[in-house]
This record gives structure tokens, C-alpha cells and sequence, in this order.
């Protein structure tokens, strides 16, 4: 299939998202304290998915609805969609008194992060799965930074309150004024009233985000630490989107991750990553009949896993930033015959042949370079080039990924 550029999908589809995530804030977030976060990251899911520019993902705790878009394989319809029921449920309020004084506990459960995501890579398997991540600390959180907003919330309250007596005071003369000469004049006066009461949203709301722009400037690299938890399966599928057999391989497992920031100075933000990866492993072989010498094609499935770890370390600030990173993965099961002995009983008059024992290779070191663009409060293009190298350091595969995540506001 052809594929289409991606650097100008890339850059239609961010300002779209940019545009129309901007006009719904205007519309919606009028009354709250923006922005609820201090980075936009992948969804956990994409992360597992390996679906990222980045492997080692810098987690941050977003309170609103998000969409990811990778183009990892191109311009296939690989979405994620990320939400906070907890949140959602009970502190997404206009006043955010019952979150800042809820205990410890109950905040962390309202970091509770699901997200959902599929992807489909050249080879026409399908991914599916989903992911929950947790905030376990968090050195800095934007929602309860409650003498940041409120000055600004008892100026305009203030002021609206005079420019409502000031426009009722002149109403009440207008509707008794008997020289007509003066009407015109108090008309003006109304109308001037009534722009300054109109724009009291828009101008609250820029006093606020400048304000929040110079806490997300100075805190972008605050420390963290989340655990996540995701799943995923891998399908056969066609281009009507028909699945069909499932595959067994590393793409079809359940993992459990530990993701760690921690800011050095006001321009650098070390991520760290550990993660394990349970699934079946599926080798290919063929073994040999000694008496007939008869060579017949066979498989079996062993249960393996997946050791990842790895270091990411970013330059920047809160609107863009460059990584270098570098991600070392071994099986527990290092060879395929260490598989087909965990589970395939070997008759006694057959032999395996080695040299035809095939299974899917993990090239241990991963080493990549990319970035991100947060183009607007709500958007935020991530792109990297991945290389990866066998354990003596040679060059296996180049490639690069970018995504997309919109928040949804």
C-alpha cells in the first residue's frame, strides 16, 4: 500500500486538533483553574504497545478525555482513547474545594488513569488492549495550588458586581429620562457596560492561563512516580477489519511497569522505567523421524517473559524538549530450545532439528532521539527515531514513530 507523507498529516492533523480543542476551552473550561496538568503523555496503553516515539514515557496526570493518534505504521487508524473515571465521578466539579481537601488516598484514586488503544501494524496484525496507571507521588499537582487563581477570582467577582450596579443604576435613568438629548449618550454608556461584563470571562480566563503558563514553565520537570498495569492481544486482520487467528508472540500478553521522573536543574528531567511482560511464546521447528527420516513441520507455545529497562533523559522546558534515550529487553527464556524443552516432549524414535528452531528475536538495545512540540495548551506532537542493535552492537532496524495527543476540552 502506498503510503502517504507523514510529516504534513502530521502537522494538518495538530493544528486541527489545536483549533478545535481551543474553541471547546472557551466554550467549557470557563470556570476552572487551567491547566490541571503539567505535561501531556502518551496513553498507557500506546506506551505498552510500544506504539510511542518514546519507549521510556514520561507519565504525567491529566484530568481530562485525550486521543492519541500514532503513526508508527503509517496512517492506519491507530487511535487511543485515555480518561479518569474517578475523576470524572467525583471532583471534576466547577469548585475544586472537595478535591484540595480530600485525603492523600482519595486523590490517588482519582489519578487512576484507563486507557483504551488499537493499532495495526505493515503485516496486518491488529493489536487491542487497554491499560490503568496510577500516580503513586507527585511532587507538584496544579489543583492544589489554591492561592495561585484566587486573587484573580475576588478581583473579578469585585468588578462584576459594580459594573452590575453601575448597569442597573443606568437602566433605571434611562427608562425615566425625559430629554431625549441625553438618551443617546446613555445608550452608549449601557452598551459599554455590557461589552465590559461580556469580556470579564475572556480576560479572567487570559489572567489565569498566564499565570498557569509561568507555574507549567517552572515545574515541567517536577518528580513523579506511576505504576501501570495493561493487556493486550494481537490479531490476524484483513482490510475490512475481520480477525482472525490470534497471534502468539510478545504483542499478546499482560505487563506491569514502574515509570520514575526526576527534574535535574530547570532544563533537564531523568525518566527511568522498569517493566516485565508475561506472555506465550510461540517457536517453530521441525523434527525428523530416525527410522524413516521423514521431517515434519511442528510448534509449541511456552510461557516467557519480558524484562525491560531503561533510561530517558530530556533537555527543554514546558513547550518543547529533546530526548536521548536508551532501552536494554531480555527473555527469561534466552534460546528457542530452552522453550521447546519447558513444554514439548520429544518421542523417542524423532529428533528436532536445530538449525530450523525459529521464533520472534528481541534485539536487546534500543537506542533513540527524538522530542516534543506542546503547540497549544491542549496539543502536543511527539516524534523519535528508533534504533535498534543485537548484543554485540550491531544495527538491526531504523524507525520512526510520531504521535498525536489532543486533549479533549
Amino acid at each position: 500500500m502506498k503510503q502517504l507523507p507523514i510529516a504534513p498529516l502530521l502537522l494538518v492533523a495538530g493544528l486541527f486538533c489545536s483549533i478545535y480543542s481551543s474553541g471547546q476551552q472557551t466554550e467549557t473550561s470557563a470556570g476552572r483553574v487551567s491547566p490541571k496538568e503539567l505535561a501531556i503523555s502518551p496513553s498507557p496503553i500506546f506506551d505498552l504497545m510500544a506504539a510511542t516515539p518514546t519507549q521510556v514515557t514520561r507519565m504525567a496526570d491529566i484530568k481530562d478525555f485525550k486521543v492519541d493518534w500514532s503513526l508508527k505504521y503509517g496512517v492506519n487508524p491507530n487511535l487511543a482513547i485515555q480518561s479518569q473515571p474517578f475523576w470524572e465521578f467525583f471532583y471534576n466539579r466547577k469548585d475544586l474545594s472537595k478535591y484540595q481537601k480530600a485525603s492523600g488516598f482519595m486523590r490517588k484514586l482519582a489519578s487512576i488513569d484507563v486507557s483504551l488503544g488499537s493499532i495495526q501494524d505493515d503485516d496486518n496484525y491488529r493489536r487491542i488492549g487497554g491499560a490503568v496507571k496510577l500516580n503513586l507521588y507527585r511532587q507538584k499537582d496544579p489543583l492544589l495550588e489554591k492561592g495561585m487563581y484566587e486573587d484573580i477570582g475576588a478581583k473579578y467577582k469585585q468588578e462584576k458586581e459594580e459594573l452590575l450596579l453601575q448597569l442597573k443604576e443606568a437602566k433605571q435613568k434611562l427608562d425615566t429620562l425625559t430629554n431625549i438629548l441625553e438618551k443617546p449618550a446613555l445608550r452608549t454608556q449601557i452598551r459599554s457596560l455590557e461589552d465590559q461584563l461580556n469580556s470579564q470571562n475572556s480576560k479572567r480566563m487570559g489572567e489565569i492561563n498566564e499565570r498557569a503558563k509561568i507555574f507549567v514553565n517552572e515545574y515541567w520537570n517536577a518528580s513523579s512516580l506511576d505504576v501501570a498495569f495493561g493487556r493486550m492481544h494481537t490479531f490476524k486482520s484483513d482490510s475490512s477489519g475481520t480477525f482472525g487467528m490470534k497471534r502468539s508472540n510478545r504483542s499478546s500478553g499482560w505487563g506491569a511497569w514502574l515509570n520514575g521522573n526526576v527534574g535535574i536543574g530547570k532544563q533537564f528531567l531523568l525518566t527511568g522505567l522498569l517493566r516485565s511482560f508475561w506472555y506465550n511464546e510461540q517457536v517453530d521447528f521441525i523434527v525428523k523421524d530416525n527410522t524413516t527420516g521423514d521431517e515434519t513441520a511442528d510448534k509449541t507455545i511456552a510461557k516467557n517473559n519480558l524484562y525491560s529497562m531503561g533510561l530517558n533523559l530530556r533537555y527543554g522546558g514546558a513547550i518543547y524538549t529533546f530526548f536521548v534515550e536508551l532501552l536494554y529487553e531480555y527473555k527469561k527464556l534466552n534460546t528457542p530450545i530452552e522453550a521447546v524443552n519447558q513444554n514439548y516432549k520429544i518421542p523417542g524414535n524423532v529428533q528436532i532439528v536445530g538449525s530450523s528452531l525459529k521464533w520472534d528475536d528481541v534485539h536487546p538495545n534500543t537506542l533513540t532521539f527524538g522530542g516534543d512540540w506542546r503547540i497549544s495548551q491542549s496539543v502536543i506532537i511527539n516524534y523519535g527515531m528508533r534504533c535498534v542493535f543485537d548484543s554485540k552492537w550491531n544495527f538491526k532496524t531504523f524507525t520512526p514513530v510520531a504521535t498525536i495527543s489532543c486533549m479533549m476540552r
